[in-house]
């Protein structure tokens, strides 16, 4: 199920890609169902806070009206900054799936560890790699795609 739902988070992800966005995407779920979906626009919104995860947290949190994600699975494409994990503990989500992750932003373990810090009252399941190379391989392409537009 989980390389299921990945897939899911990955087509949110290429939405953002297509809009020149940094391809992350990310879907929630609840009992098999997608409650949630999201991928980034901060450029397009113009809003530092319209992050994948954001977004489908607060698209989740109207579909069940509670802002408490109880049960409820996170999938992500790219490893979650320091705002989304904090969102992400705040809103007691049970587990997270993360894609790839990200040694210089990530705040589910590679950097810091976020989502499973002792001093949190919230602290949740996490497991890594579901799907990784086809969630890099988005990333890596979007970034060529840049570097080559820049050149331009």
């Amino acid at each position: 199920m989980d390389e299921y739902f990945m897939k899911e988070a990955i087509k949110e992800a290429e939405k953002a890609y297509k809009d020149m966005e940094i391809p992350v995407g990310a879907v929630i779920v609840l009992d098999g169902q997608i409650i949630g979906r999201g991928y980034n626009r901060v450029e397009t919104l113009k809003n530092s806070l319209a992050h994948a995860e954001i977004i489908a947290l607060d698209e989740a949190s109207k579909s069940l009206d509670a802002w408490r994600l109880i049960d409820c699975t996170i999938y992500v494409t790219l490893e979650p900054c320091a705002m989304c994990s904090g969102a992400i503990v705040n809103s007691r989500i049970k587990r997270l799936v993360i894609g790839t992750s990200d040694p210089k932003r990530g705040c589910a373990g590679s950097l810091i560890n976020i989502v499973n810090h002792k001093g949190l009252n919230h602290r949740l399941q996490v497991k890594t790699g579901v799907l990784e190379k086809e969630c890099k391989t988005i990333l890596q392409n979007f970034f060529k795609r840049l570097r080559k537009n820049k050149k331009n």
